[in-house]
């Protein structure tokens, strides 16, 4: 049974690394082994996350989390979290490629049973780093920093920094703006939600984002929820939607990219991986994500004082806005977008429309990084082209054909969101300015013209893309690449 017991304060009796001390979040002190194997000292040094450092003589787990400091009793340890690439060479590559470098420490028994027990092992850890049931909820407002605060009061902004206010919130960007907008809306006062079963699901939900991915992590999912704020205050939308509209919105936006890998769909068909098969290769990572908010949803029990009927219909409701970021079902969107847009036949007070609507939206604030300003939007390519230059080096390590767009010797990050531009954040902004013809559109319309020259005039070998070249070729290389 686990004991828990309030601390005033951290006791460290104990030398702590230094490259341990030097990261930002939770620290966690352990005698028991993580579930892939004893955590490489380097991992560690690189992650910002909650941090494992083992100690074989130590009997109890001390966790700093928020302000808010336990100690728990060994028995039944959450182990080391998984990391996108060690879980990528254990488990997705292992049933395809042998992985003879991996198969001496880790035997295909072993392999298959964690892949089977995965979902219970998180079931079972999530007993462990779940917020306690009794928590003062003052907390709620301690941990956010004075420049923090004055952060929120521009929130719906357009040239919000992400980055800073992920900085200035101790790496809680995601679960901080959340819960901040929820309560600006007064939507969990009225859908009366549980402070205590928001917050633990809100901290599910950031730790349930990889860290070490360059590009899809809890930054991105915290800097699409805020650009879903602000497009959800655009006039054609806040003078319609219904409180349960931007609940869920809110809620798509920040569990969108759920437990992504770092890598794309064809990656895991071509790699053999379970959740290709479990999706039968179709819109594999978008049903993950899915199907990961709902399990949080049902294990904290969020909606559960809502009726039976009501709660299943929040979670298709939240499953069709979270598939709707398939990349590779754009044209089908758009075209459907722009079809409604010439017919001037959507009707706002239709319920089935609005949520159309929230998909479209929720597809803006996903791609939104080149209609960000330079500085902001600079720093989004080079994560999401370092993301793709990962799984290319993976591919080559193991010898299988490099995905489009992910060769680091072939592509550079100028060329890449100069194509993407042209053929896909440039004709889904120019409906949505179509449908909002508002400042904001024509803001986002104006950052991303910026921005593409600005690409090109960093080429070292200036290559712009040729008016005669056909545009299907390069948006059918991007539908192999979820980005999203």
């Amino acid at each position: 049974m686990e004991v828990c017991y309030q601390l005033p304060v951290l006791p460290l009796d104990r030398p702590v690394p230094k490259h341990v001390l030097s990261r930002r979040g939770a620290i966690s002190f352990s005698s028991s082994s993580s579930l892939f194997g004893a955590p490489d000292p380097r991992q560690l040094s690189q992650r910002r996350g909650a941090i494992s450092y083992d100690s074989s003589d130590q009997t109890a787990l001390y966790i700093r989390m928020l302000g808010d400091v336990r100690v728990r009793s060994q028995v039944g340890f959450e182990p080391e979290r998984r990391s996108s690439h060690p879980y990528l060479h254990r488990l997705v590559l292992s049933s395809r490629l042998g992985c003879s470098s991996t198969s001496a420490s880790y035997d295909p028994e072993r392999r298959v049973h964690r892949l089977l027990s995965f979902q219970r092992y998180l079931h079972s850890s999530r007993l462990l780093r779940g917020v306690p049931q009794q928590i003062p909820l003052h907390i709620l407002d301690e941990d956010y920093t004075g420049q923090a605060r004055c952060m929120l009061e521009k929130v719906g902004n357009w040239n919000f920094d992400i980055f800073l206010f992920d900085r200035l919130t101790n790496g809680n960007s995601l679960i901080t703006l959340t819960f901040h907008l929820l309560n600006q809306y007064g939507l969990v006062e009225l859908f009366q939600l549980d402070m205590v079963k928001l917050w633990r699901f809100l901290v599910m939900v950031q730790e349930d984002y990889h860290s070490d991915n360059p590009y899809h992590n809890a930054v991105h999912a915290a800097d699409v929820t805020q650009a879903m704020y602000c497009y959800l205050r655009e006039p054609m939308l806040a003078k319609s939607l219904t409180s349960k509209d931007i609940l869920l919105g809110l809620l798509a936006a920040a569990t969108h990219d759920l437990d992504h890998p770092g890598v794309n769909q064809p990656f895991l068909i071509k790699t053999d991986h379970y959740l290709a098969t479990l999706y039968r290769n179709t819109s594999v990572l978008e049903n993950h994500h899915w199907k990961s908010a709902v399990g949080l949803l049902r294990e904290t029990g969020l909606f559960s004082h809502l009726p039976a009927e009501d709660r299943l219909n929040m979670e298709r409701d939240l499953g069709s806005l979270i598939l709707a970021t398939d990349i590779s079902r754009q044209n089908d969107y758009l075209s459907r977008f722009r079809l409604h847009l010439d017919q001037e036949n959507l009707c706002m007070s239709t319920a089935s429309h609005r949520h159309f609507v929230l998909q479209m939206a929720l597809k803006c604030a996903d791609i939104c990084n080149p209609c960000r300003p330079w500085e902001l939007s600079k720093q989004w390519s080079e994560k999401v082209t370092e993301e793709f230059f990962q799984q290319g080096d993976i591919e080559k390590k193991h010898k299988l054909e490099v995905s489009p767009l992910c060769d680091r010797e072939m592509n550079t990050v100028g060329n890449i969101q100069i194509g993407f531009m042209t053929y896909v954040a440039e004709p889904l902004f120019a409906e949505w300015a179509r449908f909002c013809d508002t400042r904001l559109s024509q803001t986002m319309l104006g950052h991303m013209g910026l921005n593409k020259a600005s690409w090109g005039g960093l080429q070292q070998e200036p290559a712009p893309v040729s008016e005669e070249a056909e545009p299907t070729a390069f948006d059918e290389q991007l539908c192999f690449q979820d980005i999203l």
